[in-house]
């Protein structure tokens, strides 16, 4: 079963708001052209405050709102079928990596740099300490966890540097450490990141939401940097 957030509540809500506003218009408009033809134009009881003859004016306005109401089902569906994330396959919903657990732990070991899977928008990066918070939070899977690529100041992609082994956001100067906790610059907190799960030999991220990065003094790994920056260090700017 798909986790939804608050978010995504309220924009399915909206979605299914718009839909039954449209089929309710349509329903109304409907009924009321029916019944018009059924009575016959010498009909004086009223209908919803206006007499049963139908004029070509009133014809032709409540087929406006005929269409209107059905361009409300049709957008109100679509956004549903945008929104609700058990339609998605990429990116918001469950990702397979096509790559095997032993390919990807490979890649990393020969590259010294983490696999990135770009239609998924994450990093797979090796993780061995036991007894961590993110185990509990089903954040590692297979010795490795899954980093979103944005940096949580502004929202740029973060690249990882060789030299330093860390990640280094380009736009702002933060620093991330291997295991994505922060270790220098503006950000508030670590890189988001994914539950991730082992199926067979594939892994299975969840995209579906995002779990809020770790707090700036989160340090579970101790590692520093190995090397020269890529990024220029920036003073952090208060807001």
């Amino acid at each position: 079963m798909f986790a939804i957030s608050a978010a995504e509540w309220v924009a399915i809500g909206f979605g299914i708001a718009i839909a039954l506003a449209g089929g309710a218009l349509i329903m109304v408009n409907l009924y009321a052209i029916l019944r018009a033809k059924r009575e016959g134009p010498k009909s004086t009881r009223p209908l919803i405050g206006k007499p049963r003859q139908l004029s070509r004016r009133g014809f032709f306005g409540r087929m406006l709102g005929l269409g209107f109401g059905i361009a409300l089902l049709d957008f109100g569906a679509l956004s549903l079928a945008f929104l609700w994330p058990s339609s998605r396959s990429g990116f918001g919903g469950k990702v397979t990596v096509p790559s095997s657990l032993v390919d990807i732990k490979a890649a990393i070991a020969s590259s010294h740099q983490p696999f990135y899977y770009a239609p998924g928008r994450f990093y797979l990066v090796p993780y061995d300490v036991a007894g961590s918070d993110y185990e509990a939070q089903g954040l590692v899977a297979g010795g490795l966890q899954a980093l979103y690529q944005r940096c949580v100041h502004l929202g740029c992609k973060v690249p990882f540097c060789i030299t330093s082994q860390w990640f280094e956001c380009p736009c702002h100067g933060s620093k991330y450490n291997r295991a994505g906790e922060y270790r220098l610059g503006p950000a508030p907190r670590g890189l988001d990141r994914f539950p991730l799960t082992v199926e067979g030999e594939s892994i299975v991220v969840d995209t579906t939401f995002v779990i809020t990065g770790p707090a700036r003094s989160v340090n579970t790994t101790g590692q520093e940097r190995e090397g020269a920056f890529c990024a220029e260090v920036r003073r952090e700017v208060e807001h």
